[in-house]
């Protein structure tokens, strides 16, 4: 097991000479179309097209053996600095090998891309002719521009192979659960209850990543830009906030239509001087071109009133059309914003929730387990639910809504019970809720953020336990209305709520019952969590290419093993509410009665 003071693994970014980098500047002196890459010329009418190339300019930093192959045929060995899809600069350690080299016009390139240095997907060998444009003498620096970008390369090279392969594995493997099915069909006279049970399952899974490769996520249109504010709850998150408030704030989006607010939750640690270090920064730097002051601010809670309490004084305290709510250790893509809107033109629109990817996936295996999840969670699970507008869970680290509908449900959100208990997490769940009884909910992909998730199996287990808690609760009462929406939808929902608390006892009967009792070994049931495990696991090299794609397997063992038996537990805890990944109030009563119960304990002992 890793310790919890275990070194994060993130992928790093060159920073920008600016603070704001991608901010449209209003005073029109500075041109977004012309940096990282861009060599466009006129008016860029592809939206997507200009923020792909984009991309594709953002250097990271890393440290790897580069390989230069001269134009004779000579090889030296260079170390990298930072590279992109587009170039790389590499220091040479030798001086007669920078000089060598600073000769060459044209050069072939040899290295490979190593785990968490770019972004996934990236990590692979690459043979690449490039050549030079400029040198920086004091360091024995060369840049290299690629004569095709690493995406191209990529794609000619290895992609489309893995897009093949992928493709032809998961239908082979939704062939294979089709079958087994047709198994239970004709057994089910043996075992109604068993064999409906498999079958029901089955069909929501395929159901599930069938309409997740159907989804398509909306368009931008660029002259839609509706005002819009985005809210960062803060609780004891001094290591990421800053991180979180600028990438919130270096957006590409019109800055007089764009408001971040900050509301810290009475933290115990140095978050507020934090928030006060960079909101005094962006000011000083940048205050008077984008109007730091009015357009970013910042609250203390008097005293500490739960995440609910603190988005809403952030509502509260702003008036565009749309409130985002964005997770204190979460980080936005530049482009977030601009895509999170877009599906708020269609008027029933009530809200949205954008991708949220792993930022530490290469920290350890449990990281890489989780990159797994999410990624299928949300392009495969949500996605299916946006096919239908009909999304059940507006994540907490990228989530959207009209202003409007979170005032007219602020009173009963943060004074929400559930069977005469005060509910305190699950704010994401509950407030879709009472969104989408109304309005439809709805996922788009490209809009994109990360996130830190634990590294340490002990914080990893008490998060699964309160996300498990809200979702029963909620689920359970979203179960009361979803019945009026789509058919699909509502089949799915309900499929989707009585799978997994059943799956337990499932587990029980086919892996203990019956081979104790009939002694029959369950192969037909292990060959099925064998197919679904396959299935994640192929999804995910099918739609990221990551060389994590092996831990989609890992996570599903560790899930029939470790987390499905959380869900009995929260069947019979649900009142709790604690938060267990961190000392929230409640957290310090709990804490306070078990050391008052080990005190009584030891003074017992010490009488006898």
């Amino acid at each position: 097991m890793k310790k919890d003071n275990q070194e994060e693994v993130l992928t790093q970014i060159k920073k920008d000479r600016r603070l704001l980098s991608h901010v449209p500047d209003p005073t029109g002196e500075r041109s977004a179309s012309d940096r990282r890459g861009w060599k466009g010329q006129g008016q860029i009418t592809d939206e997507n097209a200009w923020i792909a190339q984009q991309k594709k300019g953002i250097r990271y930093l890393g440290d790897f053996k580069v390989r230069v192959i001269l134009s004779g045929g000579t090889a030296l060995e260079g170390r990298s600095v930072d590279i992109s899809d587009t170039g790389i600069l590499i220091r040479f350690p030798e001086q007669k090998d920078y000089e060598w080299v600073k000769k060459e016009k044209q050069v072939t390139l040899q290295f490979k891309v190593p785990p968490g240095a770019m972004p996934e997907g990236h990590e692979m060998k690459f043979k690449i002719p490039a050549s030079r444009i400029r040198q920086i003498e004091d360091a024995q620096q060369i840049a290299f521009q690629f004569t095709e970008d690493l995406q191209t390369f990529k794609q000619r090279h290895r992609d489309r192979y893995l897009l093949l392969m992928s493709a032809a594995s998961l239908g082979l493997v939704s062939l294979c659960v089709v079958l087994m099915r047709t198994e239970s069909v004709i057994y089910f006279k043996y075992n109604a209850v068993l064999y409906m049970y498999s079958l029901i399952a089955a069909m929501f899974l395929l159901s599930r990543y069938f309409f997740g490769m159907l989804y398509k996520p909306v368009p931008i249109d660029p002259d839609f830009t509706p005002s819009v504010t985005v809210i960062i709850p803060c609780f004891n998150e001094e290591e990421w906030i800053q991180t979180t408030i600028l990438s919130c704030f270096d957006q590409d989006y019109p800055s007089d239509k764009l408001k971040v607010i900050v509301v810290d939750d009475c933290s115990t640690d140095h978050s507020v001087e934090k928030i006060k270090e960079i909101v005094d920064e962006l000011t000083e730097e940048e205050g008077a071109r984008y109007d730091v002051a009015h357009r970013l601010k910042y609250y203390v809670q008097p005293q500490n009133a739960g995440k609910r309490a603190a988005l809403v004084r952030g509502v509260e305290n702003t008036d565009t059309d749309l409130v985002m709510f964005v997770d204190s250790d979460s980080f936005l893509d530049p482009y977030a914003v601009r895509n999170l809107v877009q599906p708020f033109k269609e008027p029933k629109m009530g809200g949205c929730a954008g991708r949220c990817d792993v930022a530490n996936t290469y920290t350890n295996s449990l990281t890489k387990m989780q990159s797994v999840r999410y990624y299928i969670a949300f392009r495969i699970m949500k996605a299916a639910e946006g096919y239908f507008d009909a999304v059940t869970c507006l994540s907490g680290p990228l989530s959207c809504y009209r202003r409007e509908i979170v005032m007219h449900y602020k009173e009963a959100w943060i004074n929400q019970r559930f069977l005469g208990h005060k509910a305190t997490f699950g704010d994401d769940r509950a407030m879709t809720n009472f969104v989408l009884r109304h309005h439809q909910c709805t996922y788009q992909d490209t809009a994109v953020c990360s996130t830190i998730v634990p590294k340490a199996h002990r914080v990893f287990l008490k998060q699964q336990m309160r996300w498990k808690r809200s979702w029963l609760r909620e689920s359970l009462s979203a179960g009361t209305f979803m019945w009026r929406k789509e058919p699909f939808a509502m089949i799915n929902f309900y499929i989707g709520l009585v799978v997994p608390m059943l799956a337990p006892a499932v587990v029980v009967y086919n892996l203990m019952i019956v081979p104790f009792t009939q002694h029959i070994f369950p192969k037909t049931f292990l060959m099925g969590l064998l197919l679904m495990s396959l299935m994640m696991t192929i999804a995910q090299l099918f739609f990221r290419k990551s060389s994590t794609w092996l831990f989609g397997f890992w996570f599903c063992v560790y899930y029939e093993l470790v987390l499905l038996w959380q869900m009995p537990i929260a069947w019979f805890t649900f009142w709790k509410s604690t938060w267990g990944t961190r000392m929230t109030p409640s957290d310090v009563k709990a804490k306070a009665k078990r050391d008052e119960k080990k005190k009584k304990k030891i003074k017992k002992r010490e009488r006898k």
